[in-house]
């Protein structure tokens, strides 16, 4: 009986796998083409039953990297929940906030989140049902992905934009704040131009702006025809956010700003916050996600979604959420562009339609002969 299932094993394999395409942001590379890409793949046991999760370490993003993925994993998280019913998520929370405390901000969500996502896994495989089931909702079977133009100079996009129409996307983000402003637009210009005036576009600043370089830029935007302008300020930056939530011409979607769904209730009471981005692994994992997303709904704040250039475990994991709450715009799930999955398969994605998995778990089947052979030992 899964009330009977405990955790009884919690194993890290930082997996090396082929890049495709490189792929930067503000803060750095995420992917660079002919370096491996690094993913931290975490598998969960309990009597006979296992399930699988994944940690994107992107240092250019935020401050996890693939040693520290591991080492907390290992040193902390795991013998925190080690004994714990697998279907206590919540306690499970509860003890990865004492094992590694939160502070101003959510406490190594990365790692937390590959443990959490493998939990769901492994219990939905414990009852032969996919995710959605576990949790009774799933409002939406498929959604539309965005296609990440990753070029930096306005010829550069228009090759990626004509790359990403071919392989069947119709609707497109791209990266700025990674110059200065005329340099930014001139790039969003390229887009638009390329991908024509009925393309969903949004931008993502990864907080690269002060308030007023943000505002300038903004009305700019809004004569590009941009639907969304995804966190222009440092995230801690309440202050700025409540003037462009204010100001700024076009929706302003926050994204770093919302580790926690007490961060999210925050900007709530201030009037702050026009759109949310859900994102697994920032959240910490589908529990607190979910919390997240629940609460903006409540709240009537716009829900959007992301990922961390995941593979496909976490992708399979962001579209069970974003399916639940029905995230009807284009969302961002671009590790199929940039990263090869060589480990796994079960995840439908038909040009720019990705299908919620209706297998067990995260409907992932993952080869873990192929997990042992790519795995690195990064502490060295």
């Amino acid at each position: 009986m899964i009330g009977e299932l405990r955790i009884e094993r919690i194993e890290t394999f930082a997996v090396a796998l082929p890049t495709l395409r490189s792929f930067g942001v503000s803060g750095g590379a995420v992917a660079t083409v002919g370096q491996p890409s690094i993913r931290v793949l975490v598998k969960v046991s309990a009597d006979g039953v296992c399930g699988w999760g994944e940690a994107t370490p992107i240092p250019a993003w935020t401050y996890e990297t693939a040693e520290s993925i591991v080492t907390t994993i290992d040193r902390y998280l795991a013998p925190a929940v080690l004994g714990t019913a697998c279907w206590d998520l919540d306690g499970v929370t509860s003890a990865f906030d004492r094992a590694v405390n939160r502070g101003f901000t959510i406490g190594a969500p990365l790692a937390k989140a590959a443990v959490d996502t493998a939990l769901h896994d492994l219990l939905g495989r414990a009852l032969g049902v996919p995710v959605s089931t576990l949790w009774g909702q799933r409002r939406r079977d498929e959604l539309t992905l965005g296609w990440m133009v990753s070029g930096q100079t306005p010829s550069q996009v228009a090759e990626h934009v004509a790359e990403g129409r071919d392989a069947g996307y119709g609707a497109f983000k791209v990266k700025i704040g990674l110059h200065g402003e005329r340099e930014d637009l001139a790039v969003v210009a390229a887009v638009r131009e390329a991908a024509g005036d009925d393309a969903p576009l949004w931008v993502d600043a990864n907080q690269g702006y002060s308030a007023d370089a943000a505002l300038r830029v903004g009305r700019e935007l809004e004569h590009l025809g941009v639907t969304a302008f995804e966190q222009p300020l440092p995230a801690n930056d309440i202050v700025g956010l409540r003037r462009l939530r204010d100001s700024c011409p076009v929706p302003v979607a926050l994204d770093e700003s919302l580790r926690h769904p007490s961060d999210l209730a925050t900007f709530v009471r201030l009037d702050a916050v026009a759109v949310a981005i859900a994102k697994v692994q920032r959240s910490g994992g589908l529990t607190l996600s979910r919390r997240l997303c629940a609460l903006a709904q409540d709240c009537g704040v716009r829900l959007m979604g992301s990922g961390l250039t995941d593979s496909d475990l976490g992708l399979a994991a962001s579209l069970h959420l974003f399916g639940a709450f029905g995230i009807d715009t284009p969302v961002d799930l671009n590790g199929r562009q940039f990263v090869d999955s060589v480990y796994a398969d079960g995840v439908r994605v038909d040009g720019g339609t990705a299908h919620v998995p209706t297998g067990p778990g995260l409907g992932v089947e993952v080869d873990e002969s192929v997990v042992r052979t790519l795995a690195v030992n990064v502490l060295d």
